[in-house]
């Protein structure tokens, strides 16, 4: 599934006016002949890969801006928000700093054009990582073509490997793979089969015994609860295995229930996009209440974006922001972020050497008190 797939938090400002239309993107409901004819489910799965597409604009403009350093974006005309990437960056910087020298994986779900491995690499091309990008065949060979026609993604993937000759590109063109970057043609819901089943899809070049990190920002919301929960437990049980140190960063939409967010649901479902675990997993009690019952025992925490700004945002960094650009219409910006969220889990590892890799990594990152009146803990 295509990542940071919701209109974020720039796209989504005209959606919530009425009659509003996204910036930067054309809205999607908007169906040829052709794609009338076709079953409901392609349908749907249309309109989840092309919101990669619809949400591109505002990370451009933030980095055109200034706001975000992505020297990277514009050959995939990236995604993102300034405090969204700033807090999911936050979080993956402590966990790959703490042990820096030990090999960690990342495995990000839905990766859409994201960027985050070669702005990882570019700032420290030693890094002992090893990067999994799941998505759409038809996203991952868009993404696989940019990385062809562009020679400085190439040179930032060849930097990493102690042989260039180690990077292999399939002769469908839709997956890549080397010893430190890989891209993926998958559909998540084989993910959430049987759990007895005893196939699994081949990931070349996925450890299931080094500290890993799932990143789902705005993917697992599109699949009904029942499979993204399965999903979760064929990465964490059966993928990687159950001694594994583990931990999951989600970016998620939240808090549907009041005037706002049923503005916010029903513009997107206007335009084809239904988010299906946003009733299950509403809150920020909810989201953490989640992460403890998919096996993230460890700790659990979540933040929603205006909390973020407010609280992770160094103030020299928000004067420096400030002057980029005239915020107008501040009010109606912090309700927005307040309808987004960070949540984070994990789990330590049974007698690992790493066993406690992300207890220590997120050591006082300050969690926001919950919706539902739970103290974070």
């Amino acid at each position: 599934m295509s990542a940071q797939q919701i209109p974020n938090l720039n796209t989504l400002k005209g959606a919530l006016r009425p009659g509003g239309r996204v910036r930067g993107g054309r809205l999607r409901d908007q169906t040829t002949s052709h794609e009338a004819g076709e079953d409901g489910e392609a349908r749907k799965d249309k309109v989840v890969q092309q919101t990669d597409g619809d949400a591109s604009m505002s990370r451009m403009s933030a980095v055109d801006l200034g706001y975000l350093e992505d020297p990277f974006a514009r050959p995939f005309i990236q995604v993102g928000t300034y405090v969204r990437s700033s807090a999911i960056d936050l979080l993956i910087g402590k966990f790959l700093a703490t042990d820096a020298n030990k090999p960690k994986q990342i495995i990000s779900l839905g990766a859409g054009s994201d960027t985050r491995f070669f702005r990882l690499v570019s700032q420290s091309p030693s890094l002992p990582i090893v990067y999994h990008e799941l998505d759409f065949p038809i996203n991952t060979a868009q993404k696989v073509a940019a990385i062809r026609r562009t020679p400085r993604l190439l040179s930032t993937i060849q930097s990493s490997l102690s042989q260039p000759e180690d990077l292999k590109i399939s002769s469908s063109g839709d997956s890549l793979t080397s010893p430190t970057y890989n891209i993926h043609p998958l559909d998540l819901r084989v993910l959430a089969g049987d759990q007895s089943a005893p196939k699994l899809p081949e990931l070349p070049n996925l450890s299931s015994s080094i500290p890993t990190l799932l990143l789902s920002e705005c993917c697992l919301i599109y699949l009904s609860p029942t499979h993204a929960d399965n999903i979760l437990q064929t990465l964490t049980q059966r993928i990687i295995a159950p001694s594994t140190p583990v931990s999951l960063i989600l970016y998620e939409p939240i808090r549907p229930h009041d005037s706002f967010g049923k503005v916010m649901i029903a513009n997107l479902a206007a335009r084809g996009i239904h988010l299906q675990t946003l009733q299950k997993y509403s809150s920020l009690f909810r989201q953490k209440t989640r992460l403890k019952n998919a096996g993230f025992v460890g700790g659990q925490g979540a933040a929603d974006i205006d909390f973020c700004w407010e609280r992770w945002i160094p103030d020299d960094e928000k004067e420096r922001v400030a002057g980029l650009e005239m915020l107008d219409e501040v009010e109606e910006w912090r309700l927005l972020a307040q309808h987004y969220c960070v949540a984070w889990g994990w789990r330590n590892g049974e007698g690992s050497q790493d066993e406690d890799v992300f207890s220590r990594a997120w050591a006082g990152m300050e969690s926001q008190r919950n919706d539902e009146g739970e103290d974070d803990g």
